[in-house]
């Protein structure tokens, strides 16, 4: 039964396409030939009938999907087009697996004072489809009175909140981060433990702004300038505006808009550099908050895919033995 079906099917389908090539091939060399034979003859010019049996073969054509299709920017709304951006930069940056990377923070006050920081980094992909975003721990080892201290993230979709702890050595305990303090600075920084999860395109609505140059950063690249919307009413952010280049779909410039729709702060990302081949990481994160003046810079380093890791090893009771 089935396969009988999916036989005439397949020749069906094989009767059409030959049929088509025939009419775009056979049938307007015929038609020529005729016309000619006409206009001998005929004392009146008219509308030659191979131009409107090839107007009537393009219809078909276009018909049945064989005309040429228009351009993103022709074919979409600025909301369409802001999410096939996001959902493009997605798709290049899929199946990394797992890495790890070392790190150095540092924190800057209105006068330029600084603070270092040193870290390391542990993140696992996690697949969207069972409505997890990436996971990710950080662990400081320096100064003193920061050692040890370290973070577990592990980012939900939309409209689930994500799941975070923070480990003090200090009192010896593992702190359950709520979806309350998600606005909160991360060990005092310009970062909110919000910027630390992963943004996964389900967790926002989009709209494309224009296309322009790329920040400075960026090395002459032309981006395009995408607003996210959060679909949380928990977040601290009314909108998020990015550049996001044309060429390897990499962010280098966020804006971030608080609730009253302030410009607060700026994340900028340079010295992309490629791993495995295929993935893109910034060397350098600085997060400028323009209210306060205050800055944060994250330096990244020593990015190493394929590390071996695990769900076990993205577990809250683990961060004190990670800490050591």
């Amino acid at each position: 039964g089935f396969a009988v079906n999916g036989d005439m099917a397949r020749l069906t389908a094989l009767t059409i396409t030959l049929a088509l090539i025939a009419d775009f091939t056979l049938l307007p060399a015929l038609l020529i030939t005729i016309d000619r034979r006409e206009t001998m003859t005929a004392s009146t010019p008219t509308r030659s009938a191979p131009t409107a049996a090839l107007g009537a073969i393009l219809a078909v054509g276009a018909a049945l999907g064989l005309a040429a299709a228009p351009t993103p920017a022709q074919a979409q709304s600025a909301e369409a087009k802001g999410l096939a951006i996001v959902q493009e930069a997605e798709r290049r940056d899929l199946g990394w697996g797992d890495f790890t990377n070392d790190g150095e923070m540092i924190l800057r006050d209105a006068g330029g004072n600084e603070t270092r920081r040193v870290w390391r980094g542990m993140n696992l992909e996690r697949p969207a489809q069972m409505g997890e975003g990436d996971w990710s721990v950080i662990v400081f080892s320096a100064p003193r009175d920061i050692d040890g201290t370290a973070t577990l993230t592990q980012a939900k979709i939309e409209p689930s909140d994500d799941d975070q702890w923070l480990y003090l050595p200090a009192v010896k305990r593992v702190k359950r981060i709520s979806s309350s303090n998600r606005t909160g600075k991360f060990v005092g920084s310009e970062f909110s433990f919000e910027d630390l999860g992963s943004q996964e395109v389900e967790d926002n609505t989009y709209r494309w702004l224009r296309d322009e140059p790329c920040p400075a950063q960026a090395g002459g690249l032309t981006c395009h300038v995408v607003e996210g919307y959060p679909k949380n009413a928990r977040s601290g952010y009314s909108k998020r505006v990015a550049w996001v280049d044309t060429t390897n779909y990499n962010q280098h410039q966020v804006d971030f808009y608080n609730r009253r729709g302030d410009r607060e702060k700026t994340l900028s990302a340079s010295g992309y550099q490629q791993y495995a081949g295929r993935y893109w990481r910034p060397a350098r994160l600085d997060m400028v908050n323009h209210q306060t003046g205050k800055s944060t810079t994250l330096l990244q380093t020593n990015y190493r895919f394929g590390a071996g890791l695990s769900e076990g090893d993205f577990n809250a009771q683990r961060l004190p033995r990670l800490s050591r």
